[in-house]
């Protein structure tokens, strides 16, 4: 069903007899062409079609369910089109949105399909809004959100102009918009702060073909800086093997369980494993450390005097 709905996705390819919508590209054109042809369905039929597809997980009602609400998809993208992000990119998302809806849906709870579709197909273009605007995600709580996809509204409804909020102007706004003065400030600053292209020419350059990358100091590792880093890792390894073998089995495998593996295993899924306490298998674990520490810790001593 998935990719059912994705090979209608918009594609930047022009069709022959493609109708043009004047500012947007033939491929957009099409595919709103395309699901302006879907019919729109009662109130009826949306639940019997979500109903089968819900109770006999019926692919043919479920995708006659979403077709029809293809162009609610694309009438969303189109409020955000001011934002940067292509409307193809947005119309993607939202239908990604409106997948994500069918599969949550409940005919029985009385609401329209498109209602609650509404809520997915907002929060999959907020997503893509969000990610797209800055290599550093922002956005990342719902107040935020909130200022983020709000912000200019409010400062036309209170008659802020500047570019640059005071303190007064952001507790106005986040008296109006209800969320906290400080993800105001965060947030109106890291939507004017748009990241900037290491590529792009230094300014106050004499040299022509300069970029902001050539004129950055470089500070990663010289070359016997990294070989001596490589060597103390290669040793340091040697050594954890070494000791760690050294510990007695059910001790070894408790403590690589716990410290050296990835996700680590809980005290409750060891427990069962070698039948003994929670707080047993915490104890030899504490043990077992120590040990392999204080042996590590030892042998490094040892070789440092020798030297």
């Amino acid at each position: 069903m998935k990719k059912q709905i994705k090979n209608t996705l918009p594609t930047t390819t022009t069709g022959a007899g493609a109708i043009t919508i004047p500012g947007e590209d033939a491929g957009l054109a099409g595919y709103i062409r395309t699901i302006s042809q879907f019919p729109i369905l009662t109130a009826a039929q949306e639940y019997d079609y979500a109903s089968k597809w819900v109770r006999d997980h019926d692919n043919d009602a479920a995708e006659k369910l979403l077709v029809s609400h293809l162009r609610l998809v694309v009438s969303v993208a189109y409020d955000f089109k001011n934002y940067g992000i292509p409307v193809q990119e947005l119309v993607a998302s939202g239908n990604m949105g409106l997948m994500q809806a069918l599969q949550k849906f409940d005919p029985e709870r009385g609401f329209r399909f498109s209602t609650y579709a509404m809520f997915w197909i907002r929060a999959e273009i907020y997503e893509t809004i969000l990610n797209n605007w800055s290599v550093v995600k922002i956005g990342t709580s719902a107040n935020q959100k909130r200022v983020f996809f709000n912000l200019a509204r409010a400062k036309r409804a209170l008659g802020i102009m500047d570019g640059n909020l005071s303190d007064d102007q952001a507790t106005q706004i986040a008296n109006y918009l209800d969320v906290p003065t400080d993800d105001v400030k965060r947030m109106s600053t890291r939507i004017v702060a748009r990241d900037l292209s290491l590529n792009a020419p230094a300014r106050n350059s004499d040299q022509e073909g300069i970029d902001m990358l050539s004129n950055m100091a470089d500070t990663s590792a010289g070359v016997m800086e990294n070989v001596e880093r490589h060597e103390l890792m290669r040793r340091g390894n040697a050594l954890l093997k070494k000791h760690l073998a050294q510990l007695p089995e059910r001790d070894r495998e408790i403590l690589t369980a716990r410290r050296l593996s990835e996700p680590a295993e809980t005290l409750e899924m060891l427990s069962k494993k070698h039948n003994i306490s929670r707080e047993r298998v915490r104890q030899i674990e504490e043990r077992a450390f120590k040990k392999l520490r204080d042996a590590i810790l030892t042998e490094t001593t040892e070789k440092s005097d020798v030297i």
